[in-house]
C-alpha cells in the first residue's frame, strides 16, 4: 500500500493579515513544519507540501525535513488549485492520499496512521475521516479512485461535496486527539493554540 500525504500550505492568511499564520512559532517551530513532521511521523510517503503566497517563506520554514515542494503559481484562485497542483506531484502508483491543511498544527502522527491503517482494508476505493466524539475531523485519506473527480473541482470548493456524493464509501476512524478539529485562522485562535501547548513563542 502506498499512501502520499499533500499538505496545503499556498494561502493567504488572510485573517491574520500581515502575519502568515503557517509561520508562526509553536513551541519554536513553524505551524506549517509541525505539520509536515506529522505526516513525515506517519509513513505516508512522499509527503508534498504545495506553496503559494511568500512561497519562499514557507519552503525556508520547512528547513532540512525531507519534503516535496511544489510551488501553485495559481493560489490566488482558491484551494482546489493547491489540491490538484499537489495531486499532479504523486507518483502514478500512489494508492490514495492524506490531504492535510497546513494551519492545524496539532494533528499527530498517530492519527494519520489510524487512517491509514483503516484505509489498508480497502485501499483505493476508500474515504477515511477522522472522528471524536461524533464528530468529523481533518486530515482525509482519499482513495486513488477519486483523483480524477477532485481534478474537477474549482475555487474555494474542498472535497466535501465528493464526500458528500461517495457517502457509502466513507469510514469513519475514531481517534483520541482534539487536534483534527484546531485550525489557526486568528490571532485569537493562535493565543489559544499557544495557552494549550505552553508555548510562549
Amino acid at each position: 500500500m502506498k499512501v502520499a500525504a499533500i499538505v496545503l500550505a499556498a494561502g493567504r492568511s488572510s485573517r491574520m493579515a500581515p502575519r502568515n499564520k503557517l509561520l508562526e512559532l509553536v513551541e519554536g517551530k513553524p505551524i506549517v513544519a509541525r505539520v509536515a513532521e506529522a505526516a513525515l511521523g506517519s509513513g505516508a510517503r512522499p509527503v508534498i507540501v504545495v506553496t503559494g503566497f511568500e512561497a519562499s517563506r514557507v519552503a525556508a520554514a520547512l528547513g532540512d525535513l525531507k519534503v516535496t515542494i511544489v510551488h501553485n503559481p495559481a493560489h490566488a484562485e482558491g484551494l482546489s488549485t493547491s489540491l490538484q497542483t499537489g495531486l499532479q506531484a504523486l507518483p502514478a502508483d500512489n494508492d490514495g492520499a492524506l490531504i492535510l491543511l497546513g494551519d492545524m498544527p496539532e494533528i499527530e502522527s498517530s492519527n494519520l496512521e489510524a487512517l491509514m491503517a483503516a484505509f489498508a482494508a480497502d485501499q483505493r476505493q476508500a474515504i477515511c475521516v477522522p472522528v471524536r466524539h461524533g464528530r468529523r475531523g481533518n486530515p482525509v485519506l482519499w482513495g486513488a479512485a477519486y483523483f480524477a473527480e477532485m481534478m474537477s473541482l474549482s475555487g474555494d470548493m474542498g472535497a466535501k461535496q465528493l464526500m458528500a456524493r461517495h457517502q457509502e464509501r466513507v469510514t469513519e476512524v475514531a481517534v483520541a486527539s482534539d487536534g483534527i478539529f484546531a485550525d489557526v485562522d486568528t490571532l485569537s485562535d493562535l493565543a489559544r493554540l499557544k495557552a494549550r501547548t505552553g508555548s510562549d513563542r
